[in-house]
């Protein structure tokens, strides 16, 4: 396989008398996109909010090239892994100053460079966000996470709010990313948009791993004959 950004060993999470992840091992390749499917509840978001710390395991050892994570100062670990939710969430009021929130020192050239590779003009820079629509929300995210420049960049279900148009315009910054050597872990639901977009897969199912493997050979996301 591939140089792993990730690696989980035998890991658990457990809240309460629920068992949320069970025993979970398992490798997450380098500059690839590794899709996280399987059924609603299966445990997806707390795998991925594993990987910068937003959750913990119970027992076992998630790693980030090759360091446990608690090694990791967590602020400098979740600039180097960052997470995109599926709402969008704007904070500041307009496009550019939101560019800024991790990057307090970004200048306008900067941020249309990375409006740029979020498929959005430098017009949008002096956008109010409240003007924005849900997918010019999602590629914002998306620019601001970036402009942290992170190693990672775990997304989950960043396009199940959006219509098709948004749904394609953010998908296309995906496969930019990843051919520019990024590692994306994605949770879908959606198994054509997992087929599309993933080099990896990863199949949940009430907190095991059901399947993995390279895309094209995992049998959950094999279209019906």
């Amino acid at each position: 396989m591939e140089t792993s950004a990730f690696a989980l060993e035998q890991v658990t999470v457990r809240r309460g008398d629920a068992i949320l992840l069970e025993e979970i091992t398992c490798g997450i390749p380098a500059s690839a996109c590794t899709a996280l499917v399987g059924a609603s509840g299966a445990g997806k978001t707390t795998f991925l909010r594993l990987l910068n710390r937003l959750e913990e395991p119970t027992t076992g050892t998630v790693t980030f090239q090759d360091r446990p994570l608690p090694g990791w100062n967590v602020l400098t670990l979740r600039r180097h892994v960052t997470l995109v939710g599926q709402q969008p969430v704007l904070l500041t009021d307009t496009v550019l100053d939101d560019l800024r929130v991790g990057r307090p020192d970004l200048d306008r050239r900067e941020a249309a460079a990375l409006l740029d590779r979020a498929h959005l003009s430098a017009a949008y820079l002096d956008r109010a966000t409240t003007n924005l629509s849900g997918g010019e929300a999602q590629r914002v995210c998306l620019a601001r996470a970036l402009a942290v420049s992170p190693q990672a960049l775990l997304l989950d279900e960043p396009t199940s709010a959006l219509d098709a148009v948004g749904t394609t315009a953010v998908e296309g910054v995906i496969r930019e990313l990843v051919a520019d050597g990024l590692t994306v872990v994605l949770v879908s639901h959606n198994t054509a948009q997992a087929r599309r977009l993933s080099d990896h897969v990863l199949v949940l199912d009430h907190g095991r791993i059901a399947e993995q493997g390279e895309a094209h050979h995992v049998d959950y996301l094999k279209e019906p004959a």
